[in-house]
């Protein structure tokens, strides 16, 4: 599985000008899908993300997790994460994983998260064109690929 994890002071999705969720303080994850992942793949990712030291303590130093702050979080299913851009200007995503892996894989990872940290995990709309809205803070992005994890 691959993730971009963002910390941000809020985010939200729409679809066809509807939001459909929307969070506060926390972490927005765009989850992608590759063939082989497995549910110890998404387990690991949502325990990665879950205590990722990337929120300020009292003195400002990135020391706390989203468990520690309370935080959000927003998970959006994200094929594009898998693209390869080896040959030409047009990514191939013959990488990501079909449907039929990638939807329990990616309900999995947010049933994961929601455990972890006590509160739902809100969700784009799998497979649907998605307007992402966020505010990234200080910017902090972390790119996690649990196949190679740096």
């Amino acid at each position: 599985m691959k993730a971009v994890v963002q910390r941000v002071s809020r985010a939200s999705v729409s679809v066809a000008g509807e939001r459909i969720s929307e969070i506060g303080r926390g972490l927005m994850i765009l989850v992608g899908v590759v063939p082989g992942d497995t549910e110890d793949d998404a387990a690991w990712l949502a325990g990665k993300c879950a205590r990722l030291r990337i929120f300020p303590d009292d003195a400002g130093v990135m020391n706390r997790s989203l468990l520690d702050v309370g935080g959000e979080v927003l998970a959006v299913s994200q094929f594009t994460l898998a693209a390869s851009i080896k040959k030409g200007n047009r990514p191939s995503y013959i990488g990501a994983a079909g449907h039929d892996l990638a939807i329990p894989m990616y309900e999995r990872f947010c049933e994961l998260m929601s455990g972890l940290t006590g509160r739902d995990t809100l969700k784009g709309r799998f497979g649907a064109d998605m307007q992402v809205e966020l505010v990234n803070d200080g910017p902090v992005t972390i790119v996690i690929d649990t196949k190679n994890p740096v």
